[in-house]
């Protein structure tokens, strides 16, 4: 696809993309009138313009929520449930037009991004099935004096807070439960990304959902915004994904209200290679697991733990897969890995690889930045790291594996496990006994064994330790945003 080709079919999208604030069920300016600009990262052009919320716009939404909350409970779990299934279908009837505006203002290659719309959109579709599957229970109290009825209530007003790289997924990861269980929601997107989700919300209005259930609020004074949303009594749940320190922050503000929270934080997530694994599926894994979304990802395998028996030849065949992949705009055919988000994230990267290979590291492949336009870093394999190297501790979000040895199934337990962070683990073996010996011992909310993709609607997402709090997706999504009711009936 030429580049002109590429540029018309953005172009053609974002004439159907509302670049105001979505509150009632339409978009409108801020009330200042004030707009930023969405860049594309691979090319840094301005794509469009969208508005930019204050305090008082953000206002106005949770208003709106709050005045339909009480009906929106009220409508027939039936009745969500056809709505967030319309949405499904709509979406990936439209999967074309939402993979090209997030190759377009996220970067990721437009067959990642094909793959975050099907994935994105089975949310919908998962919790559409589960909006009616809500239960309770009723049972005799144990005195014999009553029954004990244990309902399920919606929460209340809820805020999701999105992030930039997986601006749809993320969204309809808190949008479909909360829908689903009854709550009226506000989003507000990352700043870099905010346009699929605006297209979202006019698919979820043209898929039948009331106004004023749903109001996306781009802005680019998220602390002011948020905070105002988090101090208003109306409000009664956050969900949020992004960074642990800005995770931890929310936390703390929650409890002026004591809001119900949800919290998907940072990760650190070891990728462990023993001297069983078949080592061509471990290298597969390692590819799926770092190099997935440009290693933008909370889940993407953060440290190689190789067995030394085994780690020349690991890292020899991951480097030439590594050094094989075509980096370029997303919307290019034969690209394998897009740009990184913005020019902060990149250098961040580069300083971070920079300082691990000054304490003694060595690159095998990359390690530099390419230059622009847009906003690129080489696919990067380092070996020789340090178990106390910072990179080892801090998140890379970006596309870098970093390799460090061990010999026993101790040692990597430990090195595995010695982290604050506490999202996602996986690891690479033969013996069965040993794949449900590790599993139990690493402390993560979601492992893998053998396999570098474990994200699925159907399954739980969530972490421990200082990786968050709660679930996101399967049957346990749904309960983030109900709250237990119990009634004592006399006898």
């Amino acid at each position: 696809m030429t580049a002109l080709a590429q540029r018309a079919d953005v172009e053609a999208v974002l004439t159907r993309v509302p670049t105001g604030l979505w509150i009632g069920g339409q978009a409108r300016e801020a009330r200042t009138g004030a707009t930023f600009a969405v860049h594309d990262p691979a090319i840094g052009s301005v794509l469009t313009r969208v508005a930019d919320a204050g305090v008082d716009d953000g206002l106005d939404a949770l208003s709106a929520a709050a005045q339909c909350q009480r009906e929106w409970a009220a409508t027939p779990p039936r009745q969500r449930s056809e709505i967030l299934r319309r949405a499904w279908e709509l979406v990936t009837a439209q999967a074309d037009d939402f993979a090209t505006l997030m190759t377009a203002e996220m970067g990721k290659t437009l067959a990642e991004s094909r793959g975050e719309v099907a994935y994105g959109a089975e949310f919908l579709r998962w919790f559409a099935e589960e909006a009616v599957r809500v239960g309770g229970r009723t049972t005799t109290a144990p005195s014999g004096n009553g029954r004990i009825l244990v309902s399920k209530e919606p929460v209340g007003p809820c805020l999701a807070v999105t992030p930039w790289n997986f601006p749809l997924a993320m969204g309809t990861r808190k949008i479909g439960p909360a829908l689903a269980a009854g709550c009226t929601v506000i989003v507000k997107p990352a700043e870099d990304t905010p346009l699929t989700m605006l297209l979202l919300a006019s698919v979820l209005r043209d898929a039948g959902l009331p106004d004023g259930v749903l109001s996306v609020i781009p802005t680019m004074n998220a602390p002011s915004v948020v905070g105002a949303l988090m101090s208003d009594a109306r409000l009664r749940k956050l969900s949020f994904t992004g960074s642990t320190p800005v995770g931890r922050a929310l936390i703390a503000q929650s409890g002026e209200n004591v809001l119900r929270t949800s919290m998907e934080l940072g990760g650190n997530a070891p990728f462990i290679v023993f001297d069983d694994a078949d080592l061509d599926a471990a290298v597969e894994g390692a590819m799926a697991a770092k190099m997935r979304n440009g290693g933008q990802a909370c889940t993407a395998a953060n440290r190689f733990l190789v067995h030394n028996a085994v780690r020349d030849a690991f890292t020899a065949a991951l480097t030439e897969r590594v050094a094989s992949m075509r980096v370029g705009a997303g919307a290019e055919a034969d690209v394998d890995l897009g740009p990184i988000i913005n020019a902060r994230q990149r250098d961040r990267i580069a300083d971070l690889v920079d300082r691990t290979i000054s304490a003694g590291a060595r690159i095998r492949t990359g390690g530099s930045v390419i230059s622009g336009p847009g906003h690129f870093y080489a696919p990067t394999v380092i070996d020789e790291v340090g178990a106390d190297a910072e990179i080892s501790s801090a998140e890379i979000f970006g596309p870098v594996a970093a390799i460090t040895g061990f010999d026993t199934e101790e040692e990597a337990i430990a090195a595995a496990n010695n982290t604050e962070f506490g999202l996602a683990a996986y690891f690479y073996t033969r013996d069965l006994d040993r794949a449900a010996r590790v599993a139990s011992a690493l402390e993560a909310g979601m492992v893998g064994v053998n396999r570098g993709i474990i994200s699925d609607p159907a399954a739980p997402f969530g972490g421990i330790k200082q990786s968050g709090l709660g679930s996101e997706g399967g049957a346990e999504g749904i309960e983030e945003y109900l709250n237990t009711k119990y009634t004592a009936l006399t006898a």
